[in-house]
């Protein structure tokens, strides 16, 4: 059980002082208000009201959306090869060239679409 006192410490340490921050912090802190810090948004940006079906996203959203997925599970998948790759050896290789070569699928179709066009 000793060897869990520095990370029972730690957590109670931890603990007390966001305690004690939320606490004192509305008598401590400034207490500046304007017009702009009560409404809804503070970006300068009025709300526009929707209709009840929802506003439609432009397809550059998804464009964006889908380019983050395709590089995000690349380099999920390439750390742990490029860590084992001699391991692998030549069945690795070929694995890891198909997934490659399926990845710059999704890259050329998001290239064809504008999706790395930034406006």
């Amino acid at each position: 059980m000793s060897t869990y006192a520095p990370l029972v410490g730690l957590f109670v340490l931890a603990a007390g002082f966001a305690l004690f921050s939320v606490t004192v912090a509305p008598f401590v802190g400034p207490r500046r208000y304007n017009h702009a810090k009560l409404q809804a948004y503070e970006c300068g940006i009025e709300p526009v009201d929707q209709p009840l079906t929802g506003g439609r996203f432009p397809v550059k959203y998804f464009l964006t959306a889908m380019l983050f997925i395709v590089f995000d599970i690349e380099i999920v998948f390439l750390y742990p090869w490029a860590v084992a790759n001699d391991a692998l050896g030549l069945w690795g290789l070929g694995a890891m060239a198909l997934f490659i070569g399926t990845v710059f699928i999704a890259f050329a179709y998001e290239w064809r679409r504008g999706g790395l066009e930034w406006d």
